[in-house]
């Protein structure tokens, strides 16, 4: 699916003199700024003015480059919603089938937040093996990331993926919802669900004390040492959970095993020692496949850094009506563009940034543009 092709079926509300931008064009010319370093609309302005014969090669542009205020309005109003969906269907030509983990984080664009309004706060789902959002859903403050969470969860496709979320995820019927879509998960638990917490707590603790007797458990350790920092991970898998009370139990769709990750880290001379506890359904068998899950969960973290660091998203000023969220998804496209980089995967994604913007070719090659009939 060619970018333009993406977004063919997005209804164009505008009437009179508002119409004298292509819609579908605006939409691609943002993309490409972004892709390129812009930032902001006055970014994306400037970006396409100075680009003008370029684009001109694949698009049509009878008016020339809308100003920074007509971008603006524009995305103001366009439906975020709509956008969203059709940056998942860009997104599933390039990848296919998606399989491994499938992490899910929401993020606060900081920005966003103007006067007595909330910021904006965005859950995204993350294939971590192939590096890229697969979408995302906007609420208004962290306190409605789980309906975000369970909307971004109906528009997926997870049979084959294992799904990780935070201790916030962990909701009987976010599980219920993983497992309807296909997909198995790993949920971590804490105190805001106590008395499934304090099952595993002392679970762990008394399997521990008597050395595992009777208890089938699976164990790896893993060590790794990198500046000065030495951490020794211990993970233990549990597949037999006929020990829990059944009203916990039968709570969880598929409830099959329970695990613990500890972290010890040694940094000069200092240890602390760190304890995570898990559920996981019953596609989860291995103790390899557990703690993989739980370690790549990180990788969304570290999209949510580079979304900082590269698009300086918590610097974005964007905040009057569904601007914050499209221009969120707009980083997204770029950001799942430089990650599907082939020719110089060995380079930053800043340094991919700044070469697209430096080499038409190679931007045409990343977005996958068609020179214009």
């Amino acid at each position: 699916m060619t970018l333009p092709e993406a977004f063919a079926q997005i209804q164009d509300h505008r009437r009179g003199p508002a119409r004298c931008y292509d819609l579908q064009e605006m939409i691609v010319m943002a993309i490409c700024a972004v892709l390129c370093g812009a930032d902001s609309w006055v970014d994306v302005a400037d970006w396409c003015e100075d680009e003008q014969s370029w684009l001109k090669t694949f698009l049509v542009r009878a008016h020339g480059s809308p100003s920074h205020d007509t971008f603006g309005k524009v995305f103001r109003v366009l439906d975020a919603a709509v956008f969203e969906r059709c940056f998942r269907q860009w997104v599933a030509s390039l990848v296919g089938v998606v399989k491994g983990v499938v992490a899910f984080d929401g993020k606060t664009l900081r920005g966003s937040k103007e006067g007595p309004h909330t910021a904006l706060h965005m859950v995204s789902a993350y294939a971590t093996e192939m590096g890229l959002s697969l979408g995302q859903e906007g609420s208004a403050g962290k306190g409605n990331e789980l309906a975000a969470t369970r909307a971004l969860l109906d528009t997926l496709v997870l049979k084959g993926c294992i799904v990780t979320m935070d201790a916030l995820g962990c909701q009987t019927d976010i599980a219920d919802k993983i497992t309807a879509q296909g997909g198995e998960y790993v949920l971590a638990v804490k105190d805001n669900r106590k008395n499934l917490s304090e099952h595993l707590v002392e679970f762990f603790e008394t399997a521990e004390a008597f050395d595992w007797r009777n208890i089938n458990v699976q164990k790896r350790v893993w060590t790794e040492k990198d500046h000065g920092r030495l951490e020794t991970r211990r993970a233990a898998l549990v597949t037999d959970v006929s020990w829990m009370d059944q009203s916990v139990r039968e709570n969880w769709a598929k409830l099959s095993a329970v695990g613990m990750i500890e972290s010890e880290q040694e940094i000069n001379g200092k240890i602390s020692i760190d304890r995570r506890y898990f559920i996981a359904s019953s596609g989860v068998k291995t103790v390899e496949q557990f703690a993989h899950a739980v370690r790549a969960h990180w990788g969304i973290e570290a999209m949510h850094w580079v979304l900082n660091v590269t698009f300086c998203e918590d610097h974005c000023r964007i905040n009057k009506g569904h601007g914050a969220r499209n221009f969120s998804a707009l980083r997204k496209f770029a950001l799942s563009a430089l990650r599907n980089d082939q020719r110089h995967p060995e380079r930053s994604l800043r340094r991919r940034r700044k070469l697209a913007d430096r080499h038409p070719d190679y931007r045409v090659e990343l977005l996958g543009l068609a020179e214009r009939q």
